[in-house]
């Protein structure tokens, strides 16, 4: 039997729902292993994340709160991820593969000598353990082993369903870390401010190309259809690497984001395969371009053959009117 143990990811005491698409890969993995899993919640001041997480079927939850912790450096959390780890006794660490992952998994797989499986898509089939991850914009999928004792994960989760809540109710275990020394300190975190949700969160998202012309019909199209649905806004790289109107943060693609939400509507987005890889796991994708030869149609679940600047406005209105 083996313990796994997940991190938990949180921005300003809300769970990010990406934490929950780990907690699927965790349970795939605990019944191909046996044992279960624990959650990992470090912070300032986050007792409302551990709460929250207490539904979903941990044995543990363990916690390191304190000031030291508050905002994330790499080098802290890390002692910290690695104390929880010898605390709880885990064989495999799994975090997601957002940015903040991709900083701290490879440096705690480092510090406990353990192999890494980064941007995990899936186990394969079979007695053995082996990971699934993607290469070459996920044209080609690679099956990877672990050699050694300890294995750190990082999950792509647009790929796993978000787990639900089960009931129960973990235990919480306070765990003591010293920070330690660290060369780089904390200074400011610059959020983008928006009423639009998260494009990582979002149930919604419509996405606009270079088709749109330029930065200002970029917003002007889109905004609306968005406004209607309380959707969030994405771009191609093309789009935010022309204009500067449109921030590189909004980018989906291999380079960029990865999401996969209820709905994804692609406006003049030809779907070079770079921004495929970020959004083909989409539930249901919607693609309006006037080129039917576009890649994007090979991944829609629904293709309209026509210039946007003409259906575009017409689609926003009827959405309007169904949503009253």
């Amino acid at each position: 039997m083996s313990n796994i143990l997940v991190i938990a990811e949180h921005h300003a005491g809300s769970l990010k729902k990406g934490t929950l698409a780990a907690v699927t890969l965790a349970k795939q993995l605990a019944a191909k292993v046996g044992g279960g899993f624990d959650f990992a919640v470090i912070g300032g001041g986050v007792d409302g994340v551990a709460a929250e997480l207490k539904g979903y079927g941990a044995g543990s939850i363990y916690v390191v709160d304190g000031p030291d912790f508050a905002d994330y450096l790499a080098q802290p959390h890390k002692r910290a991820v690695v104390a929880i780890a010898e605390q709880s006794g885990a064989s495999y660490i799994i975090s997601t593969a957002g940015t903040t992952g991709k900083d701290l998994m490879p440096r705690v797989a480092a510090a406990i000598g353990a192999g890494m499986v980064a941007d995990c898509v899936g186990l394969a089939d079979g007695g053995e353990v082996l990971f699934k991850r993607p290469m070459y914009a996920g044209n080609v999928i690679a099956t990877v082993r672990s050699k050694t004792d300890k294995t750190v994960v990082s999950v792509r989760t647009a790929e796993f369903a978000v787990a639900e809540a089960t009931g129960g109710d973990s235990a919480v275990v306070a765990v003591s870390v010293d920070a330690g020394e660290t060369a780089a300190r904390f200074v400011k975190f610059d959020a983008t401010e928006s009423e639009r949700p998260e494009l990582t969160e979002a149930d919604f998202i419509v996405t606009g190309g270079r088709g749109l012309k330029d930065g200002p019909t970029f917003w002007n199209m889109l905004n609306p259809l968005a406004d209607s649905l309380g959707a969030a806004i994405g771009a191609t790289r093309a789009v935010v690497d022309s204009w500067e109107e449109v921030p590189n943060d909004m980018q989906i693609g291999q380079t960029g984001k990865v999401v996969a939400p209820k709905l994804y509507i692609a406006v003049a987005v030809s779907g070079a395969i770079q921004h495929l890889a970020g959004m083909k796991n989409s539930k249901t994708i919607v693609a309006i371009n006037k080129d039917a030869d576009a890649p994007i149609f090979q991944v829609a679940d629904y293709g309209l053959v026509a210039d946007a600047f003409k259906v575009l406005p017409e689609l926003t209105e009827k959405v309007k009117a169904a949503r009253g």
